[in-house]
């Protein structure tokens, strides 16, 4: 009895997990690397507000901005300003989830 409701517990938590719908996708950043700015390229289903991080290799958030999108295809310029060469992790996170990439400062 237990085995049963295990599994049908299982069941419906899976099918939730894949029936969630994906509100940003394809995350890219071109040029990539660059040396003064790139520009990060992404999808979104519906429009909202996003915060835009990148982050170090250490860890330490070294740019971080609020941005609101659209519907469909969204453009933000990165300048490098005064960050160092070297690599870095950019995420674009919304309410239901944080999507990260790796770009190359040269």
């Amino acid at each position: 009895m237990i085995k049963k409701i295990l599994f049908i517990l299982f069941l419906s938590i899976a099918s939730q997990g894949f029936s969630q719908e994906k509100s940003i996708e394809k995350l890219s950043a071109a040029p990539n690397p660059f040396t003064n700015s790139t520009k990060i390229s992404f999808t979104a289903t519906n429009s909202s507000a996003v915060f835009f991080s990148v982050k170090n290799v250490l860890g330490k958030t070294v740019y971080r901005k609020k941005i609101a999108i659209k519907p469909g295809k969204n453009t933000i310029a990165f300048y490098k300003n005064d960050l160092a060469t070297g690599m870095y992790i950019y995420s674009i996170q919304d309410k239901k989830k944080t999507i990260s990439k790796r770009f190359v400062i040269k």
